[in-house]
């Protein structure tokens, strides 16, 4: 597919056509899921609790979830998707309609990536992490694929004293400058994280990666990648993931806006996580509904038209039934968010002197089950 365009998300209206806009626009729930989850994963503390599938036996889940909903999926290269398998792929994306939306390079598992792979001091393993991620840009273009996403899970250190966290940087920026020249107009999808695997992740949080996209597209030389930037196309753009916004403390409305305001949220990851703590990938919604839903209006705002990727863990229940779940919780998060006075909504933030509570009290009804049972709220402005 030709180079989504998502300079759209950026565009300020004015008081009526920011009205008009979240009157008539309405978020398209494009659902897509990560291979990785449909087998168990590792874990440090217990044995797994369902049995380890293949590949094949994965695409076979994904399958039966084509009627549910499921448009979408994501691998990482070169361990769940690479050039022996390809046909495997291409027959399931033929047969189900279900898209290959990107291949991700993986950069944080390997033994040879212990001390990092883009920003690692040792020469060997980061030239294998930039080889592999132009491995993967290529098989991104070769797929038609939207973007590929870039998490630097190992790229990180737990020890502050005497790191060189400029020269560190510069190495990943560098490395990933390079891949992206060698396979010109492949856009990157970057996943922040602030800890786990590391005890500090590079660029782990929503600001720190918009930071790192303009530090890359400053050094991208390529004619073709040149070309995109200078009709203002983000290339090093964002996947901001729930779960890891919220471990850096961060308000999800607010993080995603960020990327937005920029013209730079290429795909989202989906699954619910408590303030802090390690990262659970619960289903969504199960954690801070409240949150979901101002999400949710942040992306409406902005016109969001990408997939809604889900990226969970659901260890103790089957993964088709944890995708369902989640692929419902935003359903149904989304019918609130479009049966919102926009109108009322907007009025409260230009008139907070005006409107104090008013906000509070209607959303209590707004997700009442029964409002006629609670005291009348009159609309402000009257």
């Amino acid at each position: 597919m030709p180079l989504e365009d998502l300079r759209f998300q950026a565009i300020r209206r004015d008081r009526d056509a920011h009205l008009a806009h979240m009157r008539t626009f309405s978020l398209e729930l494009k659902f897509s899921a990560g291979i990785w989850y449909f087998s168990p994963p590792f874990s440090r503390f217990h044995e797994k609790y369902q049995p380890d599938l293949t590949i094949e036996q994965r695409l076979e889940i994904a399958a039966g979830l084509k009627a549910s909903g499921l448009a979408g999926l994501e691998a990482h290269y070169p361990n769940e998707i690479n050039e022996h398998n390809l046909e495997l792929w291409r027959t399931f994306t033929q047969h189900t309609g279900i898209r290959l939306v990107t291949v991700i390079p993986l950069l944080f598992w390997d033994r040879q990536f212990e001390f990092g792979s883009l920003s690692s001091p040792l020469a060997g393993p980061r030239r294998a992490a930039i080889e592999r991620t132009k491995a993967a840009l290529a098989l991104n273009r070769r797929l038609d694929t939207d973007f590929a996403v870039v998490w630097p899970g190992i790229d990180g250190y737990e020890n502050p004293f005497g790191h060189d966290f400029a020269a560190t940087r510069q190495r990943f920026i560098d490395g990933l400058a390079e891949a992206m020249d060698a396979e010109p107009g492949v856009r990157i999808a970057f996943e922040p994280k602030p800890y786990e695997p590391r005890g500090r992740i590079l660029f782990g949080t929503t600001p720190e990666g918009l930071l790192l996209g303009h530090a890359v597209e400053a050094q991208l030389r390529d004619r073709e990648n040149r070309r995109l930037l200078g009709e203002g196309h983000g290339l090093v753009c964002m996947n901001p993931e729930i779960g890891h916004v919220l471990m850096g403390y961060e308000d999800l409305a607010y993080a995603f806006s960020w990327p937005l305001s920029e013209g730079r949220l290429a795909h989202s990851h989906w699954n619910s996580q408590p303030l802090g703590n390690y990262d659970q990938d619960l289903n969504v919604g199960v954690v801070s509904p409240e949150q979901l839903e101002a999400l949710l209006y942040t992306l409406k705002m902005h016109g969001y038209r990408g997939h809604f990727g889900i990226d969970i863990n659901p260890e103790r229940m089957p993964v088709d039934a944890a995708i369902r779940i989640s692929m419902d919780a935003l359903r149904a998060a989304n019918d609130r968010v479009d049966a919102i006075d926009h109108e009322a909504v907007l009025y409260c933030h230009e008139h907070p002197d005006k409107t104090r509570g008013w906000l509070e009290a209607y959303l209590v009804r707004a997700r009442a089950p029964r409002p006629d049972r609670l005291p009348p709220l009159d609309r402000p402005g009257r």
